[in-house]
């Protein structure tokens, strides 16, 4: 179910209560954005890889049902863990989003995609396919704990997670 995007700047001025008790969270501006949605927002599924990309892929190859992928990429600058095959199939699959605390490739066939996609940079190297990883878990990325089923909301001036689907 595809959450309504929401004005992260209005949601942040209008719930101080939920940033001072954690409930909402915003990530530190440390994203690049790619994709033609360059508003989305949705319940966030977690991994956990390391220069290794078959879990990312197989999580795209699901029903996304206007979900977000969070991808702890370990914060790797060494290669690109998704590329532009697996963002058309998220596309397609009808996810929101993709959140990589990683690198990206094909980024001109990326933006081509009707999804949005946050990651630190690109890069043209691959990753391994080992299918080395964590599903369903914890992660931390950008200073923020962000755990699957909370809610991601993103648009040009940020990124927010909320532990609870957000309302006008």
């Amino acid at each position: 179910m595809a959450a309504l995007p929401l004005a992260t700047a209005e949601v942040c001025d209008a719930n101080p209560h939920l940033i001072m008790n954690g409930e909402l969270r915003a990530l530190q501006p440390i994203f690049q954005i790619y994709g033609r949605r360059q508003v989305f927002a949705g319940p966030i599924v977690t991994l956990k890889v390391y220069e290794d990309n078959v879990l990312i892929r197989e999580f795209l190859e699901e029903k996304g049902q206007g979900r977000v992928l969070v991808v702890d990429g370990g914060g790797s600058m060494r290669c690109a863990i998704l590329g532009g095959n697996p963002v058309q199939q998220a596309q397609n699959n009808g996810w929101a989003g993709i959140l990589v605390n990683g690198c990206i490739r094909d980024v001109d066939e990326i933006n081509g995609c009707d999804i949005g996609v946050r990651a630190l940079s690109s890069h043209p190297m691959k990753a391994n396919k080992k299918g080395m990883g964590e599903k369903h878990v914890p992660v931390n990325i950008a200073g923020t704990r962000i755990c699957d089923g909370e809610w991601l909301y993103a648009d040009t001036d940020g990124i927010l997670v909320s532990r609870t689907e957000l309302t006008v």
